[in-house]
């Protein structure tokens, strides 16, 4: 089955599936595997602990695949800047750059008269109005299903993602409750080009720096069993539901300044359940799919298993009318 949308044209890629960004977890490792698997693969630039570092995790990739990956640049989430890991990025050759979590106008400005495609995460269709504006090639509507950082406004996927594509002209790609063939093919109906996964992929073989215990938590999670954190200081994020996700909020109903939550919140308190399996001494992103993920694949092997899926949708309205 192939799926040729404007979206595989404009990144290069066999299969219209992006990996999502995954603070802590999109590695060498995971890019490679999805980009040989026909989608694109992409590694997380904030989360590493410099420059040089991102240009060594750019170099492995490169060895591992052959195929176009991207740089994920989350701004305004760490406090730091990425001007310099942009460089280093747009140096080493990238195909792809995604922008998510602040304003992306600075980084599309500065890749203006470069070949680098540019994809823009929004939760809205003011968002996305405004980054076609800007110069961005296709922009990734994330619903509020979705794990990690959401929008304000609660709006699902389902709603979202046709507002966004009869808003813009560019391609949508559909996010948030999305991580088998039937959310590809809904996405498709939807009036996206293709789907950004993030959830799925950290319960797969290649998600080597997740914790074992965070897998495990993800197959062994329901649709109820995530929790949006983070709403007293309006950058809402759904993780999973564990004892350190609820005393967060808690927390925040003491007192939801950033200064009293900033260290439950924090990328230590992060990696201290993805990295360590701690679930009560931190958190972990993810979105309402997990009450769809049953099991840890190869990215092959999921990559498969969504393509057979696809193709049974397909047969199956095809019978329909």
């Amino acid at each position: 089955m192939k799926l040729n949308t404007r979206l595989t044209a404009l990144l290069n890629i066999e299969l219209p599936i992006i990996q999502g960004g995954l603070a802590y977890l999109a590695y060498a490792e995971l890019a490679s595997a999805v980009s040989n698997a026909g989608g694109l693969g992409q590694i997380t630039a904030m989360s590493l602990s410099d420059h040089h570092a991102l240009r060594g995790e750019i170099q492995k990739t490169k060895r591992l695949t052959s195929r176009p990956f991207g740089v994920n640049f989350a701004i305004g989430q760490h406090g730091r800047s990425y001007e310099e890991m942009l460089e280093v990025a747009i140096k080493e050759g990238v195909k792809v750059i995604s922008i998510t979590g602040g304003n992306p106008a600075p980084v599309l400005n500065r890749l203006q008269n470069t070949n680098i495609k540019t994809l823009v995460l929004v939760s809205s269709v003011r968002q996305a109005i405004k980054a076609e504006n800007s110069g961005a090639d296709a922009v990734m509507a994330v619903g509020q299903e979705g794990g990690g950082h959401i929008g304000k406004d609660d709006t699902g996927t389902f709603v979202l993602v046709p507002q966004v594509a009869e808003s813009v002209s560019i391609p949508v790609v559909a996010s948030g409750g999305i991580g088998d063939g039937k959310g590809l093919m809904a996405a498709l109906a939807l009036g996206a080009e293709g789907i950004e996964m993030g959830t799925r992929f950290i319960a797969t073989k290649e998600c080597v720096h997740a914790h074992s215990a965070y897998k495990e938590l993800v197959v062994e999670s329901s649709e109820i069993d995530t929790v949006v954190i983070k709403r007293a200081l309006g950058m809402p994020g759904r993780t999973l539901r564990t004892e350190f996700s609820l005393k967060i909020l808690e927390e925040e109903l003491k007192d939801g300044t950033y200064e009293h939550l900033k260290n439950y919140i924090s990328g230590e308190a992060n990696q201290k359940f993805i990295y360590e399996g701690k679930d009560d001494e931190g958190f972990g992103w993810a979105g309402q799919i997990v009450g769809r993920i049953k099991d840890i694949p190869s990215v092959e092997e999921l990559f498969q298993r969504i393509i057979k899926e696809s193709e049974t949708v397909k047969q199956k309205l095809n019978n329909l009318f």
